[in-house]
C-alpha cells in the first residue's frame, strides 16, 4: 500500500503541462491504448459517458487544427498522439433522448420496467436540481466538466507509465468546430469540442512543481 502511495505521489510530481515534445520519440500501440482505456473507464454523471475521443494523427488535419488553436502551436507538429476530446449537446443528453435511452437500456442493462423510474429521475435532476434545460450551453457545459474526469485520469494515467502530456483550452471552438466538422469527425448536431491534450515525451526537465500549500485549499469543518 505505501508503494501505492509513493508511485501515485510520484506520477502526480512528475506530470506537468509539456511545452516542448521530442518529436523522434512515439508512445507504442500498446502504451497508448492503456492511456484511452482509462479515459473509457472513468466516471461520469449517471454513467452516461458524455464524450468522444477523437485521435489526430493525420499531419494534414493537425496543420488545420493549429491555425485555429493558439493554445497547441508547439504541439500539434511535435506530439507523439492528440486527441480532441468532443462531449455531448442537449439532442443527446435530454432525458428523454436516444442517446439516453440507447445507455440506460444496452450498457447499463437496466429493465424496460425500470428504465422509466431511472429517465424521470434523471428528467427531475435536469429541471430542476441542476438547471440543465434552461439552455443548450448549460447542458453542454455540464458535459464538458465530465470530460475533464476522463482527461485527468488519462494524463495522471500516462504520467504513471512516463509519458508526459498537455491539457489544451487554447482554440477558436467555432472555428476548430467548423474544420472537424469539414472532415467528416464532428456531428454539431450531436458534439461540440471540450478541450484537447497532447501526449508524447518531454525535450528537457521542467521548473519545479509550484502549488499552494495545502492549509491553503483544505478547510476541515
Amino acid at each position: 500500500m505505501e508503494d501505492n502511495k509513493s508511485q501515485i505521489l510520484a506520477a502526480f510530481n512528475f506530470r506537468h503541462a509539456c511545452k516542448e515534445f521530442d518529436p523522434s520519440r512515439k508512445i507504442s500501440d500498446e502504451d497508448f491504448n492503456f492511456i484511452l482505456e482509462t479515459g473509457r473507464l472513468s466516471p461520469s454523471s449517471f454513467g452516461f459517458e458524455p464524450w468522444k475521443f477523437l485521435v489526430v494523427q493525420s499531419p494534414q488535419l493537425r496543420e488545420k487544427i493549429k491555425a485555429a488553436s493558439w493554445g497547441a502551436q508547439s504541439k500539434l507538429p511535435e506530439a507523439s498522439h492528440f486527441i480532441s476530446i468532443l462531449a455531448r449537446t442537449l439532442k443527446d443528453m435530454r432525458y428523454d433522448s436516444d442517446y439516453i435511452l440507447h445507455i440506460m437500456r444496452d450498457t447499463h442493462g437496466i429493465p424496460e420496467d425500470a428504465m422509466l423510474a431511472r429517465q424521470n429521475f434523471y428528467e427531475n435532476f435536469s429541471k430542476y436540481d441542476f438547471r440543465l434545460l434552461d439552455s443548450e450551453r448549460a447542458i453542454f457545459d455540464w458535459a464538458c466538466k465530465q470530460t475533464y474526469i476522463a482527461l485527468a485520469n488519462m494524463m495522471t494515467a500516462a504520467a504513471m507509465i512516463g509519458i508526459d502530456s498537455c491539457p489544451i483550452e487554447g482554440f477558436d471552438r467555432e472555428k476548430l468546430e467548423a474544420i472537424l466538422e469539414e472532415e467528416g469527425v464532428l456531428d454539431k448536431k450531436s458534439f461540440g469540442l471540450s478541450c484537447m491534450v497532447a501526449f508524447g515525451y518531454r525535450v528537457k526537465e521542467p521548473r519545479p512543481k509550484t502549488r499552494q500549500p495545502i492549509n491553503d485549499i483544505v478547510e476541515w469543518i
